[in-house]
């Protein structure tokens, strides 16, 4: 039996491939901590069993595919509070989290060919591993651009020969990018609008880290779009629940954009996905419109991120990171350390390189180790201070 070879060039999964490099190691400690997924254990806002119960009727009935009016209508207010822009409720789609999204967004808008050839789709590197998926379901050509600390951890775009520029159709972004937790500013933002009117693609904006920063909020696609004066087809933006307000099991986000945009995502999602179901929608418009335990979590972050500041004061290469949950740590090797890490202090942490692709034999993750903050304060304390005892000593 044939099976497609579109999806040959996918490495292994990031953790199945993680517990083969680790599970053959006993941890070097009685206590051992994970620091490796960016699963959120802040609780979650204190209406959600409420809310869940008494919608538990909806589960009798199919779901709206586009998302409860109520729950857009919700968003769309959220975003004129959180970036000044309004936005109609009719250019969002409700989302099982910002994954399906960000993967439907390449089949249902990257065309087949861009000025008669095979199209590209930009994605920076290291990245979240659905951007290469989707564009490779898509027919389209990977083109994984560093963000590396020579370019401030975000995609230099603008750098890229003419002869790739020229079949981009699609281009995924990341702020607070994940791993590095660096923000695009606004400046950051006008450039790229610009070369993406030069070159004429879409920007779809994974803003799902948004609400966790250090000293200000991040700029936004859709903000940006306002502030130019662009084509709101220019831009999507994806956001999710997850991290906001802590509950990654509830998979709920939305996309936000031009109406074409979305349209063509309903219209897919209408043939081949599945809307939220039941009760989601009720809980997801509540979190919407609630920022009370945001600011709470908010806080709690930006004490972790005063906490690992202080541990790691004088490393060499240590960049204190402006939003999202994650360290990204110098090490001369991403996957020894992490071997290193769990066997002599039993703190489990993600290797950069698997996060990354190698490019011209270079694979700009290979020398950081990844370490997501989101465990209590004390937990996560004690797991960087045997990092730096291990590591760093």
């Amino acid at each position: 039996m044939v099976s497609p070879e579109r999806f040959s060039s996918l490495p292994e999964p990031v953790f199945p491939r993680l517990r083969n490099l680790l599970e053959p190691h006993a941890p070097g400690h009685a206590d051992p901590i994970t620091m490796t997924i960016g699963e959120p254990r802040h609780p979650m806002p204190p209406f959600v069993a409420k809310v869940l119960a008494g919608s538990v009727a909806d589960l009798a009935f199919y779901p709206v595919n586009e998302g409860a009016p109520a729950l857009l209508e919700a968003i769309a207010a959220w975003l004129q509070r959180r970036y000044g822009v309004t936005h109609s409720p009719d250019a969002i789609l409700a989302l099982n989290g910002t994954r399906e999204g960000l993967f439907n967004a390449a089949l249902a808008l990257c065309p087949e060919a861009v000025r008669g050839a095979r199209p590209v789709i930009l994605m920076p590197n290291p990245f979240y591993q659905v951007y290469a998926a989707a564009a490779l379901a898509a027919g389209a050509e990977p083109v994984f651009v560093p963000a590396t600390a020579a370019t401030g951890h975000l995609p230099d775009y603008a750098a890229l020969p003419d002869d790739v520029l020229n079949r981009v159709a699609l281009a995924y972004v990341c702020s607070p990018s994940n791993p590095q937790g660096a923000v695009a500013g606004a400046d950051w933002w006008s450039d790229l609008l610009a070369l993406a009117d030069r070159y004429d693609f879409r920007i779809l904006s994974d803003e799902c880290y948004a609400e966790i920063w250090r000293t200000a909020p991040p700029h936004g696609g859709l903000e940006a779009v306002a502030a130019a004066g662009a084509d709101p087809e220019r831009v999507l933006v994806f956001h999710s629940l997850s991290k906001r307000s802590n509950m990654p099991g509830l998979r709920s986000g939305f996309v936000a954009g031009g109406a074409r945009g979305i349209a063509a995502m309903r219209k897919l999602r209408a043939f081949a996905g599945a809307p939220l179901p039941g009760p989601v929608p009720a809980v997801s418009a509540a979190a919407w419109a609630d920022e009370a335990h945001v600011i709470e979590s908010r806080a709690l972050y930006q004490a972790k991120f005063r906490a690992a500041d202080a541990v790691f004061d004088g490393l060499q290469g240590f960049i204190a990171p402006e939003g999202g949950f994650f360290l990204w740590l110098p090490v001369p090797d991403g996957e020894a350390a992490a071997v290193r890490a769990w066997r002599e202090a039993g703190v489990r942490v993600l290797p950069g390189a698997y996060l990354g692709r190698a490019v011209k034999g270079e694979n700009p993750g290979s020398g950081y180790i990844r370490v997501a903050l989101v465990a209590p304060l004390d937990e996560m304390q004690r797991g960087l201070i045997r990092l730096t005892d291990c590591l760093y000593g």
